[in-house]
């Protein structure tokens, strides 16, 4: 199927998460149209419904970020470019920062991830996946990528302050929100009888 992003950290994190499916990232000729919805649902429903229209064939899409509680949710739908369009992770990441530390409001954060699948046949799902956590002002870590330097997820318990960054790959996927909504996807696409 195809994944409708060219975002080689997504393709390579979703091929990682979802074995056995083989994942295509968009071709390059494909256009996707602007994320303007006002949700990670519609943003996501967005893009499949591009990819599935221009190739033919069946599209999952994802739409992800960081809502910060201190930001009242931002950043949000705009988490990829919350610093400017062109924005790079890191631009991203200190803009938060800094907006949070002059905020004064709450560290606590969660990431979000909406999957959609969008076939041929016109059925339509989407998966959601969250992850809770905080923000620290000390980034920290090698791994991952986006606001990940700077995440810790509560699922790795009280007495681990691990940013995203700093954990295995397999670690992150089994809590990330990406990895949630994949595995809602997987099952979605194993069927019933595969229990």
């Amino acid at each position: 199927m195809i994944l409708a992003s060219r975002n080689r950290h997504k393709v390579r994190e979703l091929a990682e998460i979802l074995p056995g499916v083989a994942l295509r990232p968009l071709p390059d000729e494909v256009e996707l149209p602007p994320e303007d919805g006002e949700t990670f649902v519609v943003n996501a429903l967005i893009k499949a419904r591009a990819a599935l229209a221009a190739t033919g064939e069946t599209a999952i899409a994802d739409d992800s970020g960081l809502e910060v509680d201190g930001l009242a949710g931002r950043p949000g739908v705009r988490s990829a470019r919350y610093a400017g369009e062109e924005a790079t992770d890191q631009e991203n990441l200190d803009k938060v920062l800094r907006d949070l530390a002059a905020s004064d409001g709450p560290a606590s954060a969660r990431y979000v991830c909406v999957i959609a699948l969008v076939e041929p046949d016109g059925r339509e799902s989407v998966f959601e996946g969250i992850c809770e956590g905080r923000l620290t002002q000390e980034p920290r870590g090698l791994g991952g990528f986006g606001y990940d330097p700077a995440f810790v997820p509560a699922d790795t318990g009280p007495g681990d302050g691990r940013t995203m960054a700093e954990l295995s790959p397999a670690e992150k996927h089994e809590i990330s929100h990406r990895g949630r909504a994949a595995r809602s996807l997987a099952a979605h696409l194993a069927g019933p009888d595969a229990a």
